[in-house]
């Protein structure tokens, strides 16, 4: 009969009370004040997971997991192409010529670069260029453009783009910048604009030929890998002192370090909605325990403990949170699986990667607001159960 007496307590003071209505309203707020809060944070976090990985994954893919540069007086060339292929056997090389460019389309400017590359290899390296390549689709001054660029300039398939680029050549008494007119071969589309509108691709002989370049002599080299982050260390031991290689995450620290900040000031903001729905379970328990006062003293004067009692009022916040909690999760998962399986909100692609929202939860993440929100729950529930065991019985009974 002892065992159930704190069980049975809890369910009967969990029960709607006629006398004092406002104390059973202030944990029914409490309980969908902690579902708001762990249904909105499951969903916020899923959009930034999945946000910073399609940012990833795309810019992983432009910008090349490894790649090989000269340093101020190297030299990347056929001869070091060979020995990686060689010494790394499970990795894809493409090997690149580069130039800043203008393109130019009537009145219309635009900057960026233009890649000398072998289309077969470039296709191995970049997912991307690969779904756009055609096998020997590509001669000499052929060019591939992003999309981006493709609608600034309203250009088509066979069209001419003039190239204006950035290495001049003597003229007379001046010097001009070298121009040539390529021909438009293929689109391909990143989905991100930046890089649809800056990066353009033609034939490794046509960038040598244009800058002067021996066939056997390269800006640098494209790298595909698995696992970019160990296999950078391989690779850093086996080149030679001219040349230096970086992995892709290196041009990008700032950006993803502005998306980590975000993310976490984003989940301290949301915990705060969890921790405004804990002040009322801390004042519905409070007004309990003062709408209670006489009970109490007459179960302490029957024998039960102050261990008890405590335990009552502890369990009676634990039930109101974890009820709440698990509300949250059941309605955030809902949330996730109509938000990813209807088409509800759609994305500008030309701002963002993809057009659907990405929604990725990771186990992390969710275990971070499910700890976070029942530590809250505990916290907030101690201090009216403390109260409530530290009822004076004489005083109570004796007013009562």
């Amino acid at each position: 009969m002892r065992a159930s007496l704190v069980p049975y307590l809890v369910k009967r003071f969990l029960r709607f009370d006629k006398d004092q209505p406002f104390i059973f309203l202030s944990a029914l707020l409490a309980f969908l004040g902690i579902t708001l809060g762990v249904m909105v944070l499951i969903v916020a976090m899923a959009l930034m997971n999945g946000f910073d990985k399609e940012f990833k994954k795309k810019l992983t893919i432009m910008n090349y997991p490894l790649t090989i540069i000269p340093k101020f007086y190297g030299a990347v060339n056929e001869e070091l192409l060979i020995k990686m292929q060689t010494k790394f056997p499970h990795l894809e090389f493409s090997p690149y010529v580069q130039s800043a460019i203008m393109a130019r389309n009537g009145s219309k400017l635009e900057g960026g670069y233009i890649f000398g590359v072998n289309f077969e290899d470039e296709a191995k390296v970049n997912s991307v260029l690969a779904k756009a390549i055609t096998k020997g689709q590509f001669s000499k001054f052929d060019v591939l453009v992003g999309k981006s660029l493709k609608d600034e300039f309203n250009l088509y398939i066979d069209d001419k783009l003039m190239y204006i680029f950035t290495h001049v050549e003597p003229g007379g008494l001046s010097v001009t910048p070298k121009i040539k007119r390529f021909k438009i071969k293929g689109i391909f589309d990143s989905g991100l604009s930046a890089y649809d509108k800056a990066y353009s691709y033609t034939t490794l002989s046509s960038m040598q030929a244009m800058l002067g370049l021996s066939s056997s002599q390269y800006d640098g080299i494209h790298i595909y890998s698995n696992e970019p982050h160990k296999d950078i260390l391989k690779i850093k031991e086996f080149l030679p002192v001219s040349v230096s290689v970086k992995g892709w995450w290196e041009d990008n620290v700032n950006f993803f370090a502005a998306l980590e900040l975000e993310k976490a000031s984003l989940f301290i903001v949301l915990m705060l909605i969890i921790l405004i729905a804990a002040i009322n379970i801390i004042s519905s328990l409070l007004m309990t325990v003062m709408n209670r006062r006489s009970e109490i003293a007459l179960l302490l004067s029957l024998g039960a403990t102050t261990k008890e009692i405590k335990k009552i009022f502890l369990y009676l916040g634990i039930v109101i949170g974890v009820s709440g909690i698990l509300a949250g999760i059941a309605f955030g998962m809902s949330g996730l699986w109509i938000l990813s399986t209807f088409d509800i909100v759609s994305l500008p692609k030309d701002v963002y990667p993809t057009t659907t929202l990405p929604l990725d939860l990771s186990l992390k993440d969710f275990s971070l607001i499910v700890v976070g929100a029942f530590v809250i729950v505990i916290a907030s529930s101690y201090y009216p159960a403390k109260k409530a065991s530290e009822v004076d019985i004489l005083r109570v009974l004796r007013n009562e």
